[in-house]
């Protein structure tokens, strides 16, 4: 079958459906394949002098040039992975869907990507943030803020799960809550008094004022509509900055590794968490147990007599 003609736009369009409704990604990976796309385009176009951004005319030496162009810049090795990810999910795409003959992509080598460990907050400053914040305010956004904190923390949702949660999920009776996350697998996280405490509170104020219909979204704007993904980082981000958290990263995934650190630390199963935390691998998980294991041999270098350098 022969490269089936059409014009360049309708192609990267047709693609960006595709990753969207016919595939498992989830809508942070769909939105940041696209912007890799169109980072890409406008490389070929703009820093190469290339006439067409036609992706049957990318040269294998096209796409190096554009990865090393990326990491000259700085940027972060993660990142060009998934650049170089969303390139040869494109091509193989191009290949199956539309007749691509000549893939460049397919020679495409993605470097190993360096091991790090998750940064997360500890306990003392988490719990230093959580009493900074007042989650039964008579105001809206006070309320609703503190409460996307304590739940960030209490349950080790990931930020996009707690955009895309919707009311009827969250059930203060049994206490526990229904969250959609990647590959759209379904999981349920329980949640203790306290925290349903802090629900019943936010929904009462949230739902007068909306008094004709209950919002659809558990968490929402004071219009109604739901929350987004910068603004959830804005809260998280300020909440930190406010308790003197001085952690270079202040985001709500840090309080998902601070989740499954506390819980870890203090005595939870590990497949517990990994159910919790809903990761695929245990090897996953237990990235954990290593940052736990590497705090314990600081506090013994601080603490332990024998573990001291004392001069003579």
């Amino acid at each position: 079958m022969a490269f089936l003609y059409r014009t360049t736009n309708m192609l990267y369009n047709a693609f960006y459906n595709h990753i969207r409704c016919e595939t498992t990604r989830s809508p942070h990976t769909v939105a940041a394949y696209r912007r890799d796309l169109e980072q890409f385009r406008n490389y070929l176009t703009h820093e190469l002098g290339k006439k067409s951004d036609d992706p049957s005319r990318v040269s294998f030496n096209d796409l190096r040039l554009w990865v090393s162009a990326l990491t000259s810049a700085g940027t972060a090795p993660s990142t060009v992975l998934r650049k170089m990810s969303a390139l040869r999910t494109f091509y193989r795409y191009l290949e199956k869907h539309h007749g691509l003959k000549k893939n460049p992509a397919a020679r495409l080598v993605s470097p190993k990507s360096p091991r790090q460990l998750p940064r997360f907050v500890r306990p003392e400053e988490t719990e230093r943030t959580l009493k900074g914040m007042n989650p039964f305010s008579d105001d809206f956004t006070q309320t609703r803020n503190a409460l996307i904190v304590d739940m960030l923390y209490s349950t080790g949702m990931r930020e996009s799960e707690l955009v895309g949660l919707l009311d009827v999920n969250v059930d203060t009776h049994s206490g526990e809550l229904k969250v959609l996350g990647k590959r759209n697998k379904e999981r349920i996280i329980p949640f203790g008094p306290e925290l349903s405490e802090m629900i019943t509170h936010y929904r009462s104020i949230r739902d007068s004022n909306h008094a004709t219909s209950r919002p659809e979204h558990f968490f929402v704007r004071p219009d109604g509509e739901p929350l987004y993904r910068q603004l959830v980082y804005r809260v998280v981000h300020q909440a930190l900055s406010e308790a003197g958290v001085t952690a270079k990263t202040r985001s709500p995934h840090v309080l998902r590794h601070s989740f499954a650190t506390d819980m870890l630390n203090n005595g939870a199963d590990l497949n517990a968490v990994q159910k919790l935390l809903g990761h695929e691998s245990l090897a996953t998980t237990q990235r954990y147990t290593h940052l736990s294991y590497r705090e314990l041999q600081l506090n013994y270098k601080l603490a332990h007599p024998r573990a001291l350098n004392k001069e003579n």
